[in-house]
């Protein structure tokens, strides 16, 4: 099989994988609240869920390993952690956003059901479906994917073409970074480190006499096929956001103004529709975190079966606890977290892109030891009141925007790198 023809059947892939329907409901209410100021928070929004996911899976080409060959380098107890902490994220918080979303797109709007027993029911069927692993789910994914991707592109066109009235100011002080930081809650980062080991393997399995080189290009095409769809989605959500924030009540969620732009641009059945659709691959989106998440487990446990149960009950079982809560609450208790983990996943990402010389392990572990140590302001800001942390701010560049790591991060690569030329030259 040729490897333009690949790059075209795993771009399509890889897309469908980030093609989270949970994510769908965040580029809009950014439009929404961002205005006029739409193209400067697409900017920062594309920065976080499509280049640096896009990094992500040039990683992988270069690497062509697994997700525990981004840490390697500063230790392999590390990686391992790491690689827990981005896998307990996974089903901490995006799984149960799928059936918070379900709830208030396509459960709550038509029937009187409370948001536990849908969240309830929701997981019993999703640990069903993890259980038995049939071919269901990727019948289901192959037809969701085109069908939600015609509805977003039809809500975007007729949005963008319809007559509408004049935009409200923006809400945003710093619209780029306020973009960016948004750009965490749609995980793609993360994803990109989950996806591209997929691909990994699965260009592997394929028959055939793949180089090196060919399988770095497959990868590398692949994903600059799948992100340039991702790109013109977001940025198309954002823009009709913007176009019609002022149609909408300020205290909209981000699923009532998915379903009110889908209302104004399709119609009634077009919504309702809509809401079914991203209700089912909500599902299948849930079903394929809790799946990988298991299948780590269980490669930890020598392939049992028993850790691969465990993990799947226990993560369903935090699903139907978190599932039950507001997509907004899921959202809000996610800033942390994300705070925390994100520094991490971008700079293993980038030092992984990189040329090797470079990027040496004394690289990696002064690297990563910076950007953790300088993104703790960043994640306590939302733990403890900000007036605790006002030294520590106004000492850190960009702390105030919650990316106070960025910079002390950026310094320390040069710092090391600088300090290794040099003992090159002395030997």
């Amino acid at each position: 099989m040729k490897t333009t023809k690949l790059s075209f059947i795993f771009g399509f892939a890889i897309f469908a994988a980030f093609f989270g329907a949970g994510n769908l409901i965040l580029p809009p209410f950014l439009g929404f609240r961002s205005g006029p100021d739409w193209w400067l928070v697409s900017i920062g929004f594309i920065i976080s869920a499509v280049i640096i996911p896009f990094l992500a899976l040039l990683a992988h080409a270069k690497l062509q390993g697994t997700m525990l060959d981004f840490g390697k380098k500063v230790s392999p107890l590390f990686s391992l952690i790491f690689c827990l902490c981005v896998y307990a994220i996974a089903i901490f918080l995006p799984a149960p956003r799928t059936a918070a979303v379900t709830y208030e797109m396509a459960i709550q709007p038509f029937f009187e059901m409370s948001s536990i027993l849908t969240s309830s029911i929701y997981f019993v069927l999703v640990f069903l479906f993890v259980i038995n692993r049939g071919n269901v789910l990727q019948i289901l994914g192959k037809y969701l994917t085109p069908l939600i991707v015609i509805i977003i592109f039809a809500i975007i066109v007729l949005g963008i073409f319809s007559p509408v009235g004049e935009m409200n100011p923006s809400m945003f002080e710093t619209p780029i970074i306020s973009g960016l930081l948004e750009g965490y809650q749609t995980y793609d980062a993360m994803a990109g480190l989950l996806t591209g080991g997929i691909v990994v393997i699965s260009i592997n399995n394929i028959k055939g006499n793949f180089s090196f080189e060919d399988k770095k290009r497959i990868l590398a095409k692949s994903g600059l096929i799948a992100m340039t769809g991702l790109f013109i989605i977001y940025a198309g959500l954002i823009f009709v956001g913007a176009l019609y924030n002022s149609q909408f009540e300020t205290e909209i969620t981000r699923p009532q103004l998915l379903s009110g732009l889908s209302t104004k641009t399709l119609g009634n059945i077009g919504a309702t529709f809509l809401s079914v659709v991203v209700a089912l691959a909500c599902f299948t989106t849930a079903v394929a975190i809790i799946v990988g998440t298991a299948d780590f487990i269980k490669g930890l446990f020598k392939d049992s079966k028993k850790a691969y149960f465990i993990t799947a009950f226990i993560s369903c079982l935090l699903g139907i606890i978190m599932g039950q809560m507001d997509v907004g609450y899921i959202i809000n208790v996610a800033l942390p977290v994300l705070m925390f983990i994100y520094p991490l996943v971008i700079v293993l990402i980038l030092l992984n892109v990189i040329p090797d010389k470079f990027a040496s392990k004394a690289v990696f572990r002064a690297v990563v030891l910076v950007a953790f140590i300088f993104s703790i302001p960043d994640f306590l800001s939302y733990l403890i009141p900000a007036e605790n942390l006002e030294g520590i701010v106004a000492i850190i560049p960009l702390a105030e925007h919650n990316l106070g790591w960025v910079l002390p991060a950026i310094f320390t690569f040069v710092l090391v790198n600088i300090i290794n030329n040099r003992k090159h030259e002395r030997t």
